[in-house]
């Protein structure tokens, strides 16, 4: 599609500023207002189309034409791979790209076939109970941001500028539940926990190059996000030099007047955001930007600022050049959902999932088996592949479709659902397990999915807005397994289960001989839980959250304290099921000779650390080898344990490697009571293994970490 040159706005050559400045003098008043929401009009006169910011790209194209669906987000943080996420968001980008350039060619222009996408969330998973947890990378604010940057570089491109598609960090700044009181919630945070905790990948994306940051619903310390002086101004724009475009989470402005209560009308909600710089409003508020000008509420000039910095996005993916759709012309509509794709949504699945109980080595099974019995309320039901902000693919795999597929031909493998997810309990049917008799081992494949965890408004058994009550499997399941387990007799029971959240499931743990966590695995994922079951592949993924025993083992919902509310494993002092970074193998790995590049480090210095890493089994494995500091009597809270570093390696039986990871002067900061960087000297404990530093691992099979002291001494 080729577009009028003859405006310098046009000329890919000249300076992005001077492109910018030369539209915007074009432009009239009501044509800069068209151009403030998501629903950015044409400007016809100009040969500028109409153009639908909002878009997702959480785990692959959604809600567009069909496309790879890969594993939900917070399947993406269980891999611990950097490499493995820069490459699935880039794969993610190519089918986004050549599905806007087609849609350009055949003149197509509307809502979710854009190239701006709303995408990662880099909330921080405090509490499992919240129901869109999943789209987050977990609970651990270094891990979030490591993912996410590598999210960021895959969907952007290594162009600096320009950019592949554009990404945008959500929900700024403290955003986590309640679901059902999204819009009217203050989240109350204390400084000590926004610099720990909910702000450091914000930040490191924005280091990234994210171009796009949404402001969240609610409220955060009184001040309405969408409209904080504090959190957008003077720290987002003046301290952190953010200079890409801001956008508010959808109808948020509305949140102002009807429900914060802290404007009196459209217009005013409408010039708050815009001073707050807010450069594009999802939502319609904006279309009152008019009458916030009439009443000199902003300026012109104010409009101006924020509607350059969304039109430089614009710019950047070359929506204004001559030929917009010339550009990648080796992107067609073959790359979407394509074999290549489609096997790396395999590879993400089989990275992510955690096997977490494997009694007397049952897994891997024989292809040979003689009859496998599967049944379960997600075995053949693709809502557990799919999470939510989710795609649709023409190539799902459920899991019984992939145990059948890599079952012996001459294998029985026969399948019984018996329960469904909102089944009640009363009529829960049990008899069928008598057909596990015959069999030589039972699959069950359990736990909850979109339909039941997710937003508000989006979750038909959610009785909670999308969030959970409890955090305990469903009841009619645990009747459904108990009477499994009787039947199954001496013969094995592998349990899967599928959630993108913790599960408390203690009771399951005992019942069942083998564990794997399925996630929500997208297309590929019946495939990938078959690869692990069968042996072709051994299990790596890692937790990336805390699964707790009990929901009394949780703080009050609404209680946004980390530190002091002892939330997540950084600061939770109490017995789990699994702790975080907790994950199996079909090997044994042993972790020794930990080593640092210089015996103590200076304030504002960083640090190497090494050691050795062994396959001590007798088969290959990928294993994430993790980094956590522990600070050492100091006279103010600091976490039990926090991760620093990571790095996946593959190891062939016996072999040994030496692995070295970098400390930056950033990851040696300590934070006091106030929020402030500590000044004095103090020492860490550095632990280095296959899970973070928790006895529950260690009595679950994994090397009990090795450790070494490291003391942080004052500049001089």
């Amino acid at each position: 599609m080729k577009q009028d040159s003859k405006h310098d706005f046009r000329n890919p050559n000249l300076p992005l500023e001077q492109r910018v400045d030369d539209l915007l003098a074009k432009l009239t008043l009501p044509e800069k207002i068209s151009l403030m929401t998501h629903e950015s009009a044409a400007i016809e006169r100009l040969g500028i189309p109409y153009y639908n910011w909002w878009n997702e790209a959480l785990h692959g194209v959604a809600r567009s034409a069909p496309a790879t669906v890969f594993p939900q987000a917070i399947a993406l943080a269980a891999t611990f791979d950097i490499n493995l996420i820069e490459e699935t968001a880039a794969a993610i980008s190519d089918e986004g790209r050549a599905l806007y350039h087609e849609a350009l060619r055949r003149g197509i222009h509307k809502q979710y076939l854009g190239i701006t996408y709303w995408s990662p969330n880099v909330n921080i998973f405090r509490d499992p109970r919240w129901g869109r947890g999943h789209e987050t990378y977990g609970e651990d604010p270094y891990l979030t941001g490591e993912i996410g940057a590598a999210f960021v570089r895959g969907l952007q491109g290594d162009d600096e500028m320009h950019l592949k598609t554009a990404a945008c960090a959500k929900h700024f700044a403290v955003h986590n539940g309640p679901e059902a009181k999204r819009h009217t919630f203050d989240a109350k945070s204390n400084q000590k926990d926004l610099n720990e905790t909910y702000l450091p990948a914000f930040k490191r994306l924005i280091d990234e190059g994210v171009v796009g940051i949404m402001c969240a619903y609610n409220r955060l310390n009184t001040e309405a996000c969408c409209g904080s002086p504090t959190y957008l101004v003077e720290l987002l724009r003046n301290r952190w030099q953010f200079d890409g475009y801001v956008v508010s989470d959808c109808w948020a402005l509305n949140d102002f007047h009807e429900n914060h209560k802290v404007t009196g009308d459209q217009a005013e909600s409408a010039a708050l955001a815009i001073q707050s710089g807010v450069d594009l409003n999802c939502g319609v508020v904006y279309k009152h930007l008019q009458e916030a000008l009439d009443r000199a509420l902003i300026t012109e000039s104010e409009l101006d600022t924020a509607l350059s910095r969304q039109l430089a996005i614009r710019f950047r993916l070359r929506m204004m050049d001559p030929e917009p759709d010339s550009h990648f012309p080796e992107l067609t509509v073959d790359t979407v959902g394509s074999e290549k794709h489609r096997q790396l949504a395999r590879k993400v699945a089989q990275s992510s999932m955690v096997l977490l109980k494997n009694d007397n080595n049952v897994l891997p099974l024989s292809k040979s088996i003689g009859e496998i019995f599967v049944s379960g309320n997600n075995a053949a039901d693709i809502n557990a592949l799919k999470g939510n902000y989710f795609g649709v693919s023409k190539h799902y795999v459920t899991m019984l479709e992939g145990i059948a597929g890599k079952a012996d031909p001459t294998s029985i493998v026969r399948y019984e659902q018996i329960i469904l997810l909102d089944q009640e309990l009363e009529r829960v049917r049990t008899q069928q397990v008598d057909h596990v008799t015959s069999a030589d081992a039972a699959i069950a494949v359990v736990g909850i999915s979109g339909l039941y965890e997710g937003e508000e408004g989006d979750t038909p058994f959610s009785k909670t807005g999308g969030d959970r009550d409890r955090i305990e499997l469903p009841e009619n399941q645990m009747v459904y397994l108990r009477a499994l387990r009787e039947a199954c007799g001496d013969k094995p029971l592998i349990v899967v289960v599928c959630s993108g959240s913790a599960l408390a499931i203690p009771e399951l743990h005992d019942l069942a001989d083998a564990v794997l966590w399925a996630w929500y695995p997208g297309e590929q994922g019946g495939n990938a839980v078959a690869d692990i079951l069968f042996g072709d592949v051994s299990p790596s993924g890692k937790l990336p959250i805390t699964i707790y025993n009990s929901t009394d083992d949780l703080a009050g919902f609404e209680d946004y304290r980390i530190a002091e509310g002892k939330q997540t494993y950084r600061y939770f002092e109490g017995p789990v099921l699994y702790p975080f970074g907790f994950g199996l193998s079909y090997t044994r790995f042993e972790y020794s000779n930990i080593s640092f590049s210089k015996e103590h480090v200076q304030r504002g210095e960083g640090i190497e650390v090494s050691f050795d890493i062994r396959n001590a089994g007798t088969v290959a494995g990928e294993e994430v080898a993790q980094l956590y500091l522990a600070a050492k009597d100091v006279p103010f809270q600091t976490p039990i344990a926090s991760l620093k570093g990571f790095q996946r390696v593959k190891l062939n039986p016996g072999e040994t490697t030496r692995l070295s990871l970098i400390l930056s002067p950033e990851d040696l900061v300590i934070f006091d009571d106030d929020g402030n960087p500590f000044d004095g000297p103090f020492e860490f404990r550095i632990f280095v293994g296959g899970s973070s530093p928790h006895q529950r691992a260690e009595a679950l099979g994994i090397q009990k970490p090795e450790f070494a002291e490291l003391k942080v001494v004052q500049k001089t």
